[in-house]
């Protein structure tokens, strides 16, 4: 009977504290170190494994090494309430839902930079229940541990921008042969707009519809 409390002690009380703890001392340290890898990088490695051609691009800048006009661009079509909520965009959860129940509108993401950061430095990116559950875990964390400052230079350093290429840096040499403190507000717009499907849109070759978009978006950007 002790040796069945002992381990549902450990089980239920202190792995948890210990995985609490770790978290938080990673978090911390990731708050000041850059993040060089990430398990999206690793798992579309071992997806294209067999791929010749295929070639993993990323080079960490810090944030005033990066465009401004890039992160502009990100807040207005990934996430405008970035600097005013806490992680989460609770209207835009709560409008999805009501249009699904009411409505019949298909189920769609809202996530929020801070979440996307999350999902792209602590997981794999894989499409279930518990990957949200874990990803906002991880948002909570560093939503408190860093600064919105933090979490958009993690996030334009790690995210994905096209087949192999991770970050506002490797986006700008790839597509226009420059650093990404040299990108273009127009250049900015066309790598922003092309984030919701990246393995699949390109930069320079924006559709018509992509093309459209990228014009309003200047025109709110003035």
């Amino acid at each position: 009977m002790k040796k069945k409390r002992k381990w549902t002690y450990k089980l239920f009380v202190k792995l948890p504290l210990l995985f609490i703890a770790l978290s938080f001392a990673l978090v911390l340290l990731l708050r000041y170190v850059p993040v060089i890898y990430t398990p999206l990088m690793l798992k579309r490695a071992i997806e294209n494994r067999k791929v010749e051609s295929y070639e993993s691009k990323h080079t960490w800048v810090s944030l005033d090494q990066i465009s401004p006009q890039l992160a502009k661009a990100v807040v207005l079509t990934e996430d405008q309430k970035f600097y005013d909520h806490h992680g989460f965009d609770w209207e835009e959860i709560r409008k999805m839902r009501n249009d699904h129940l009411n409505k019949g509108t298909k189920l769609r993401g809202c996530s929020t930079i801070s979440q996307q950061t999350a999902k792209n430095v602590f997981s794999f990116g894989s499409r279930t229940g518990i990957r949200k559950v874990w990803e906002a875990y991880w948002t909570v964390l560093i939503e408190l541990l860093w600064s919105k400052d933090r979490i958009m230079e993690v996030y334009l350093n790690v995210i994905e921008m096209g087949p192999g290429i991770y970050g506002a840096e490797a986006a700008a040499q790839q597509y226009y042969k420059c650093h990404a403190n040299k990108l273009t507000r127009r250049q900015a717009v066309s790598i922003a707009i092309c984030l919701p499907n990246p393995l699949k849109s390109n930069p320079t070759k924006l559709t018509p519809y992509q093309t459209s978009r990228c014009n309003r978006l200047l025109e709110q950007m003035q």
